[in-house]
């Protein structure tokens, strides 16, 4: 959460998430709310969809696709996009999507111990910068290949 609450302060344009959930989705609502900043999210799970689906509204469109090769995740220039959806392999398939299209790309679940689940070590190499934030549990990591995510965090 501090990470999402960090990034979305300091940006400005569109937001993706893959996968909601019942901190994330909230969170990212409530500040896209007073400036009606676009927000997307996608679940390919039917009951956090239905669970989600209340947060609809004209800044926030809730998606739900059967596949996320149905996404429509290209066409736009995010500038914070996270991914924490499942499966799990799935999650390096969409960021290589993302790479040349989000400022920011917030990757949920990144102890070294679960890349044997979602194999993060194969896509960090696509990136320029990297920002480990390991100050809780599950540990979580900023890629970018435009912006320096650690000037945001102040190292």
């Amino acid at each position: 959460m501090p990470v999402i609450a960090r990034l979305v302060d300091m940006t400005q344009g569109p937001i993706l998430e893959l996968g909601m959930g019942i901190y994330s989705t909230s969170l990212l609502d409530v500040m896209c709310h007073e400036g009606k900043r676009t927000l997307i999210s996608y679940d390919n799970d039917p009951a956090w969809f239905k669970e989600n689906q209340g947060w609809e509204s004209d800044y926030h469109k809730v998606h739900f696709v059967n596949n996320y090769d149905e996404a429509d995740i290209e066409n736009t220039h995010w500038s914070v996009a996270l991914v924490d959806h499942r499966p799990a392999l799935r999650r390096i398939i969409e960021i290589k999507r993302l790479a040349p299209h989000a400022e920011y790309i917030i990757v949920h679940d990144t102890e070294p111990e679960c890349d044997r689940f979602f194999r993060y070590s194969k896509i960090y190499p696509l990136f320029k910068y990297r920002f480990d934030y390991r100050k809780c549990r599950p540990h979580t990591t900023v890629l970018s290949n435009f912006f320096d995510p650690k000037n945001l965090f102040g190292l």
